[in-house]
């Protein structure tokens, strides 16, 4: 059975500590939900597919995996780069360098880099909250 934050990791942070449940929710959804909807130099681009597979591959590096979800989206979605980026910086953050920074999504935005730095350490997080609770 799969254990969520939606169902369960909420309403359980909720009763054992009042109003922060509502709190770390709302700090989720700001950060999955921001995009300017722009990759690189393409205007008016739907990121959520992105945005929901470097969330997911966060979740399943702690070893957190959900049967509705086609993990062969990551796969498609997320270069090697990128995924050797996520995997510092959410298992080994120490060992993140500014080269690693660099060599991810070389035509994009800085701004778009911090949003992904923003999601896997939200989803880090989430998945941090998850195992404790």
């Amino acid at each position: 059975q799969d254990y969520t934050w939606e169902d369960h990791g909420y309403s359980l942070i909720n009763r054992l500590y009042p109003d922060v449940g509502q709190l770390l929710d709302e700090k989720f959804q700001v950060v999955y939900n921001l995009t300017y909807n722009t990759m690189a130099m393409h205007c008016g681009v739907d990121t959520s597919m992105l945005r929901r597979a470097i969330w997911n591959y966060v979740h399943c590096i702690f070893g957190i995996r959900y049967d509705d979800y086609d993990y062969g989206e990551v796969n498609q979605l997320l270069e090697r780069s990128l995924k050797i980026y996520i995997k510092t910086v959410a298992c080994y953050p120490e060992k993140t360098t500014k080269r690693m920074y660099t060599r991810f999504w070389r035509h994009f935005k800085h701004s778009e880099k911090v949003h992904v730095n923003l999601l896997l350490l939200e989803a880090r997080m989430q998945a941090a909250l998850l195992y404790a609770l």
